[in-house]
């Protein structure tokens, strides 16, 4: 059974798959950028629907700190996403970046 995070499109050349990120890596800074597969869409999606649906169950004005728990937790959730389905995160300045990361190894 293949797993469903490799690309398929590399297994015929003989390449190594390479795992298909719902996530990538930002060009600058640490983090992810915009999802990069429906997966990934779905997952924002599901994150800003429930911080509605948090607005509407429980009034912020009324419960300030259970909502901000709320907030906290769902961010929570979401950054264990994207690091499970994500790009590998690392500070990266520009492209010359991977050239001297290279040039240390």
């Amino acid at each position: 059974m293949q797993d469903p995070l490799l690309s398929r499109d590399s297994s015929a050349s003989g390449v190594p798959p390479q795992p298909e990120y719902w996530f990538p890596a930002k060009r600058y800074g640490w983090g992810w950028g915009f999802p990069r597969t429906w997966q990934g869409w779905l997952v924002i999606a599901l994150y800003v629907a429930l911080i509605a649906a948090g607005a509407g169950v429980m009034s912020p004005s009324q419960q300030p700190g259970l909502y901000a728990a709320c907030l906290v937790g769902l961010t929570v959730v979401l950054i264990g996403v994207c690091w499970a389905k994500g790009e590998p995160p690392r500070w990266r300045w520009d492209e010359r970046d991977a050239s001297k990361s290279s040039e240390r190894r």
